[in-house]
């Protein structure tokens, strides 16, 4: 009886959907009074340029370039610390080496390793690669949840309780805390993901890393039960990793990592608030959208080389006809680049090399064609205030499929590269900035005269 009772209050009851009304009317403001104010929505303007709101070293989205004193769209770049990351993509691949632990080191030192550096920082890694003793069983084995961003926000707040020095705000202690925690992430993601698994019936493995790996052959090793990968598949992960570091100060889980660090709490909760903004569909869950997009195209796609019906269904997309109807084509279009997306730009020449290795050349065919055809269709469906393209999620999400990545770890796989962009800019915050931020709201509800409750 206990247990239903328990049930009954957990459901959206009638006097739940009243309340829910009185919230939603009391709650709404007219869509025109954000422009009488000047106040841009999403803090960006009808462009997508956004509010400065900060200064940062650490990396730079370009989207636009200056041509007879105007500012016009151009060719996407994303740099990190200065670098472009086509060159330095390039860089790694011709070294022959994996670049995760390179790029990580100049994110968060802001130059670039020699190799006895390089050496160095991997061995520090290494030797944070574990977890506290009967963390697997105390943390993650209990109540294993099938929303792994949940379950390692759980995790990484635990992390806490095992620090000596949580809440010291000092920046070889938070340093230190981040570096723990880029390593580790993997292993709380991978083992994660198998605890919930055994809890349904599957069998339980848990490898521990191996020290002569990269961060992309660990998280692929400790994933499959037979430990094996590819060469192939290791670097386009890597490469994903890498791709995926960090992106500006103002994306939403960035600015989140500024917004909680500038309250002076604690890494460990800093990192969980990243986390719950990268969960977000709009953030890091786009490229599960994209994949089920996609699998929901190929059912109803009969000849998936006949443009006309491609066209079609992503027409029907837009008027809320397909897939989720919510009329979107996910993948297509970015905040900032309006051209070209240059992670999706880099990744696509890889993906393609993936799809042959897989078989799944017309797959890439498929994608290939979406690519081509969504911004005609977008652009004939819908009022445009800048350019759409492909974005880094449209490509991803075949990516961790052809890896064999289970979808919930797509967004983990997210975390677990940008993990490294969110401690540089908790550090910088730290170092540079010591003024909470609080931006302003302008209130609207006129002041009232209190009445007494028997007058209501």
């Amino acid at each position: 009886m206990a247990e239903n009772v328990t049930m009954n209050l957990l459901e959206n009851t009638p006097k739940i959907q009243e309340f829910a009304a009185l919230c939603e009317k009391n709650n709404a403001i007219e869509r025109e009074l954000y422009t009488k104010y000047e106040v841009k929505r999403g803090l960006r303007d009808l462009n997508g340029k956004g509010v400065l709101a900060g200064l940062t070293n650490i990396s730079d989205v370009c989207a636009k370039k200056i041509v007879n004193g105007e500012e016009v769209p151009c060719e996407g770049n994303l740099y990190y610390r200065g670098y472009n990351i086509k060159d330095l993509v390039r860089g790694f691949l011709e070294a022959n080496h994996f670049g995760f632990e390179e790029i990580a080191y100049l994110i968060l030192f802001g130059d670039l390793p020699n190799e006895k550096q390089l050496a160095e920082f991997h061995d520090t890694l290494v030797e944070r690669r574990m977890l506290p003793p009967n963390f697997v069983r105390d943390v993650i084995m209990k109540a294993p949840s099938s929303d792994m961003m949940n379950s390692l926000s759980r995790s990484m707040l635990s992390m806490y309780s095992y620090d000596r020095n949580p809440d010291d705000t000092s920046i070889p202690n938070v340093l230190r805390q981040c570096l723990n925690l880029i390593s580790q992430f993997p292993m709380m993601m991978v083992y994660g993901y198998h605890a919930y698994n055994y809890h349904g019936g599957d069998d339980l493995y848990i490898y521990r890393p191996y020290p002569e790996l990269s961060t992309a052959e660990n998280i692929l090793m400790m994933l499959r039960e037979d430990r094996q990968y590819s060469e192939l598949e290791a670097k386009i992960l890597d490469m994903a990793l890498v791709l995926h570091m960090d992106h500006g100060g103002g994306n939403n889980s960035t600015f989140t990592t500024h917004v909680v660090t500038s309250s002076g709490t604690d890494t460990y909760s800093t990192m969980v608030a990243a986390m719950a903004s990268l969960k977000g569909p709009k953030h890091g869950g786009a490229n599960i959208k994209v994949t089920g997009m996609f699998e929901d195209m190929e059912k109803q796609v009969k000849d998936w080389e006949d443009k006309d019906e491609v066209r079609r269904y992503l027409e029907d997309l837009l008027d809320k006809k397909a897939f989720d109807k919510k009329g979107l084509i996910y993948g297509m279009g970015h905040a900032v680049y309006s051209i070209s997306d240059p992670r999706a730009d880099i990744f696509k020449a890889f993906v393609k090399q993936l799809a042959q290795e897989k078989g799944r050349e017309k797959e890439y065919a498929l994608y290939e064609m979406v690519e081509q055809l969504a911004p005609e269709v977008i652009a004939e469906r819908r009022r445009m205030y800048k350019g759409v393209n492909a974005n880094v999620d449209f490509y991803s999400g075949l990516v961790y499929s052809m890896l064999g990545i289970p979808k919930q770890l797509y967004t983990p796989i997210f975390a677990a590269a940008r993990i490294v962009g969110w401690s540089a800019h908790r550090l910088e915050e730290l170092i540079n900035v010591d003024k909470i931020i609080r931006p302003a709201y302008k209130p609207l509800a006129e002041h009232r005269e209190y009445v007494k409750m028997e007058e209501r």
